[in-house]
Formats: structure tokens, sequence, C-alpha cells
């Protein structure tokens, strides 16, 4: 009796498993999804499930249509939000603009996090982390990293998660000088670099090797971050590897067009 009670537990476990990682899959492709789109989804794919229970396994993962990952972006009301600046603003060398972002990452016992600086005018990854929990303080061991290696850039930009709009995050920008930038709510354009980051490190990386713990997720991490600085070249760098844009200062630069007041974006990507 026992017996059979942990088969069709694990036969649970397994589906429940599969479910989460398609839902993670096509979010990945499709962050604007919410749970109708998903659960359609899913039927499409021979699935019998309905949208209550899309909405618990993605409450599970922490999805939510144009969120980048389980409560990666949840505001502190207490907290100071600054202005976006970066809106029609072209950037033209190394060291313009930095931004960062946090992104999950499913292992089979559960999530870590991803934090990452990238350059805008080269998109070369600076710095990055893991962590198991949400604290502030990696994603501040990642900033004094970047800082202490290539210096501080003009504007820093982030969203307004509670981890980068905490005293102890801003007071490190404000130390060195730097002007900081925070996305506007609902606007999925506005940190798109570290966004297309996070779509291309699980597709090449993260999806492809199903790292099965932690020690493998950061040696594999540590690979890539390597290669797709140094090695990956970048069809919007003219080809060019982030690394070689970031020591030249030639092929890169960005710009964010405003596109509720003009009718279009454009990005350099």
């Amino acid at each position: 009796m026992y017996a059979q009670k942990k088969r069709s537990h694990n036969t649970v476990d397994e589906t429940e498993s599969m479910l989460l990682q398609l839902l993670d899959e096509e979010y990945t492709r499709h962050p604007f999804y919410g749970s109708r789109r998903m659960t359609k989804y899913l039927c499409g794919l021979g699935h019998k499930i309905n949208r209550k229970r899309v909405q618990r396994l993605m409450k599970i993962l922490g999805l939510v249509g144009m969120a980048p990952g389980p409560n990666t972006s949840k505001a502190h009301p207490q907290h100071k939000v600054y202005p976006y600046l970066l809106r029609g603003v072209d950037i033209t060398q190394p060291n313009h603009v930095w931004s960062t972002d946090i992104t999950y990452i499913r292992l089979p016992r559960g999530f870590v996090y991803l934090v990452a600086i990238i350059d805008w005018y080269s998109r070369r990854v600076l710095s990055w982390r893991l962590s198991n929990t949400m604290d502030t303080s990696f994603c501040i061991d990642c900033l004094e990293e970047a800082i202490k290696t290539y210096g501080v850039p003009e504007i820093f930009n982030t969203d307004q998660g509670a981890q980068f709009t905490s005293n102890a995050f801003t007071d490190v920008l404000i130390k060195n000088g730097v002007s900081i930038s925070m996305d506007g709510r609902g606007r999925a354009l506005d940190n798109i670099f570290v966004e297309r980051l996070w779509r291309t490190v699980k597709y090449e990386e993260i999806y492809l090797k199903q790292h099965d713990n932690v020690q493998s997720l950061l040696i594999g991490l540590t690979d890539y971050f390597v290669f797709y600085n140094q090695e990956r070249r970048h069809q919007s760098l003219n080809y060019e590897t982030p690394d070689m844009v970031y020591q030249t200062a030639k092929g890169g630069g960005a710009k964010i067009v405003d596109k509720y007041k003009n009718t279009e974006t454009v990005c350099t990507v």
C-alpha cells in the first residue's frame, strides 16, 4: 500500500516538474503571457489542465506577465524610487550606462537567483553573482566588484525591486557620484539589454546543460560568461565580441526612444 502511494506521489511530482519546466521555458520566450495564454499553450501541447492549476504553478514560479521571475522586482513601499533617465539618450561610450537585474534559475530542488551588471555600450557582463536568497547583499557584492574592476559609470539603471531601491545599494552609487535611473512601472523596454541577456543565458546555457545543483551551475555560468564576453560575436556589435567593443570603444552604442511619445522604440541591440 505504501509503495503504491509512493509511486503515485512520484508520478505527480514528475508531472508537476514537467509542467513547471514548460511554463518556465515558454515564459522565457513570451514573458507577456498570463495564465490564460499559458493554459491555452499547455492544452495545445496535449496536457489536460485548467487555468486554476496554471495559476497555482505560475505562483510557484512567481511568474506574472512582463515580470522577470519570482518576486525579483517586488518594490518596497518605503524606499525612494528614482526617475528613468535613459529615454532618448544616445549611449556613445563604455561606462556611460550600466544596468542590472535579477533573474531566477530553476534547479531540481528549488531556485537560485542570478544578478548581473552589464555595460550598455558594449553589452559586456561586468560582474555577476548567484544566491539562494533575495538578500540585498549579493547585489551589493556584484556592484562593488564591478566598480572595483572597471571604475564607475555615469548612469546606473535598475528596476524598482527592493534590493536596488534599498539605501544600502543606492548609497554605494551615491558615494561614487553615479546618477541613478530606475525603470518605469510596466515599461518592459526600459531595461531591455539585461532582459535579452537573461534570454540568451537561459537558451544557450541553462536549458541546454540542465544543471542539477548549485556547484554545477556555478561552474557552467563561469565558463559561459567568459565565452559570452570574449568569444560570442554579436550581430548588433557588427559581429565583434563585447570585450573587443568595450576595450576599443568602437562598434557599440544604444538608444531607447519612448514609443509612448514617438510611436516607436529604437533599441540598438
